[in-house]
């Protein structure tokens, strides 16, 4: 018979308790160190759900402003190729203009062929006649409204 083993295997009362008590306290830590690392997980995912709720909500905010600067644009586009037409007509008209002006001062507002031309004393000839000197040949300015064309 070995001593040593005699005592491993029937210990006393007293070394018993010492032990359960180790075993029972080593089981409460764990178990409180369960607990928190559970609380700890779900602080974690809460703070995370969080987050990304924040996260949707201003990417939200940002395709509103994104599709309201969208249509802003797109506005701005449609007025600008209406403003682009306007300017071009104005242009042409403008060009004409000079164009005529241009052609009764080489004429000194007198019809250059009066075969192909109406008589001069034709009412018509003889009221755009006075207008052209009426004006003393000053640049045509163009109205408010011919901006509205």
């Amino acid at each position: 018979m070995e001593p040593s083993s005699s005592r491993t295997t029937s210990p006393s009362g007293s070394e018993e308790s010492l032990v359960e008590q180790r075993k029972r306290k080593r089981m409460l830590s764990n178990r409180e160190s369960a607990r928190r690392s559970r609380m700890k997980k779900q602080k974690l995912l809460d703070d995370l759900t969080a987050q990304v709720n924040n996260l949707k909500e201003q990417n939200n905010e940002i395709v509103t402003s994104v599709s309201i600067t969208t249509q802003h644009y797109l506005t701005v586009e449609a007025e600008n190729s209406v403003l682009r037409a306007q300017l071009d007509e104005l242009s042409h008209r403008l060009e004409s203009l000079n164009d005529i002006i241009e052609f009764l001062d080489n004429t000194n507002g007198i019809c250059p062929n009066p075969l192909t031309g109406p008589e001069p004393d034709d009412f018509l000839v003889n009221q755009m006649n006075m207008n052209m000197f009426s004006m003393n040949h000053q640049p045509l300015m163009a109205s408010s409204d011919a901006l509205l064309y």
